[in-house]
This record gives structure tokens, sequence and C-alpha cells, in this order.
């Protein structure tokens, strides 16, 4: 069985390390952003995170969407088609033995595409910037998932 510290020794895994906690905190940021748009916007899915808004039926025309809160959730719920695989994927990457140069470029790759993502979605900026952050990520999961396959299973 490995030790805790090979893989600390590991610096492809040390990589995948950092730039796997940057994705999960940027993903992690999206609730709080969601929830800033929700109190800005006064928009809340329940009835009972509106008492600060009135009572009773006062309280009920803030149980609505908003535009803007729809948009952020979206964004967050492709962080989390996305970057779950990626977790995965880049985890079995990083044991599977890369180049460490080969490992940082995909790693870099699939980090920029989600912060590039994310301000297309929330700005929004013109497509395609939106749809080719998202694709170049994508084939980013792929290709490591590609050289797992390649590398490390027998089939």
């Amino acid at each position: 069985m490995a030790r805790l510290t090979q893989f600390v020794d590991n610096e492809v895994f040390r990589a995948f390390a950092t730039y796997a906690t940057i994705v999960v905190l940027k993903m992690m940021l999206m609730s709080v952003t969601t929830s800033y748009y929700r109190l800005t916007r006064k928009a809340f899915d329940n009835p009972e995170d509106t008492p600060s808004f009135g009572k009773a039926e006062n309280a009920k025309k803030f149980v609505r969407t908003h535009p803007d809160v729809d948009r952020v959730r979206r964004c967050h719920l492709n962080d989390l088609e996305n970057i779950v695989p990626f977790f995965g994927i880049g985890l079995l990457y990083a044991l599977s033995g890369p180049e460490l140069s080969s490992a940082l470029l995909h790693f870099r790759i699939f980090t920029a595409c989600r912060i590039v993502h994310t301000f297309a979605y929330l700005i929004p900026l013109p497509q395609p910037s939106r749809g080719l952050s998202w694709a170049i990520g994508y084939v980013v999961t792929f290709s490591m998932a590609y050289n797992i396959m390649k590398s490390v299973l027998y089939l």
C-alpha cells in the first residue's frame, strides 16, 4: 500500500492537488455568488428564506425567479458537470505517471478554461467565448482519460 508521503513527494500529484483545489474553490465560490444574487435581486426559492423582507403575503412576492440568479445557478451547475469529472479523471491521471510538463499543461488549461467560462457566463461575454472555454476544458478532461486508458488499462 502506498504511503501518504509518496503522494506528497510526487510532483504531478502536487500539481493536481494545486489545480484541483483552485477549481473546487472556484466552484464553492459560485454558491456564495448565488446567495449574493438572491439577496441583491430579492429572488428566493423558498418562503422561509424571506422573513427579513416581510411576513406572510408580503414575503410571498419574493419567492420568484430572476434571470440573474438563474444565470449564476446555470454557471454553478456547469461547474458541477465539469469539475467533478476533472477531479476524478485528473486524480487517476496524476497517479498514472505522466510527465510533469504534460500534466501541468492539462491542469493549467482546464483551470484557465473554467475561470474564463465563469467570467464569460456572468458578465456575459459574447459567444463563442463561453462555448470555446467549455469545449477546450472538456477536451482536456477527455485527453487525460485517453492517456489513462493508453498507459494503464489493458484493453
